[in-house]
């Protein structure tokens, strides 16, 4: 059931806020790349993965999705992303 929520929440944002959540993007990716820029752990290798993955998604156009994916290797790491209001 939460998953299916975080489906339709995610899925309602990408209607409604894509064009707002695409400048978004470069700024949680800088933010990231901040935080893991000389980690060389596990945990900062995944995060990294899932970057690449945000960034791709971000150039597709899906950027609920991005942000998403963004938050998930912040997370990963044990930190809090600053989203724009």
């Amino acid at each position: 059931m939460k998953l299916l929520s975080i489906a339709i929440a995610t899925a309602v944002v990408g209607i409604c806020g894509g064009p707002a959540l695409a400048g978004e993007c470069p700024m949680l990716q800088a933010q990231m790349e901040r935080q893991v820029n000389n980690r060389l752990d596990g945990a900062a290798y995944t995060a990294r993965e899932n970057m690449k993955q945000a960034s791709a998604l971000h150039s597709q156009g899906k950027h609920a999705e991005s942000v998403a994916k963004y938050d998930e290797a912040a997370k990963g790491i044990g930190v809090k992303l600053e989203h724009k209001k």
